[in-house]
C-alpha cells in the first residue's frame, strides 16, 4: 500500500484543533470537519489493517472495509470501528433540516476513533 498523504496522526491532531474552535469557522462547521477528520482517520487504520492482511483489500468502499475487519481483528473491535464510523459518516454530512454534531458527540467520536487505532497497533 502506498503511504497516505496525511497520517493518521494527522488527521487526529486536525480533529483536536477543530474542536478547539479557534480557526475562525462556526462551531458547526469546526465540529463537521473534525468529524470528516475523524472518519478519514478511521478509514486509512482499517485500510491499514486490512492492507497488512490481503494486500489491496483496502481500496474497496467504506461499507465493505468495515465488513472485512471483523474477518481480521476482534469481533468486538470491529463492530465498534462500524458503529462510530456509521456516526461519523452521519456527521460529516450537511443537511438543511438537521444542526450537525454536537461538541460532546464529536469529543466522543474522537475517544472512540483514538482507542480504535491504538488498538489496531502501527
Amino acid at each position: 500500500m502506498t503511504s497516505p498523504a496525511t497520517s493518521v496522526e494527522d488527521l487526529l491532531l486536525t480533529a483536536d484543533r477543530l474542536l478547539i474552535g479557534n480557526l475562525g469557522a462556526t462551531a458547526v462547521g469546526c465540529h463537521r470537519g473534525a468529524a470528516l477528520a475523524l472518519r478519514t482517520a478511521l478509514e486509512v487504520a482499517v485500510g491499514q489493517v486490512l492492507d497488512a492482511a490481503v494486500p489491496g483489500l483496502s481500496r474497496t468502499t467504506g461499507r465493505a472495509r468495515m465488513l472485512c475487519l471483523r474477518c481480521y481483528t476482534a469481533a468486538e473491535t470491529a463492530r465498534r470501528a462500524k458503529a462510530v464510523w456509521s456516526h461519523l459518516c452521519l456527521g460529516c454530512h450537511y443537511h438543511q433540516y438537521e444542526i450537525g454534531p454536537t461538541r460532546d458527540q464529536v469529543l466522543a467520536w474522537r475517544a472512540e476513533v483514538g482507542e480504535l487505532v491504538r488498538e489496531f497497533g502501527p
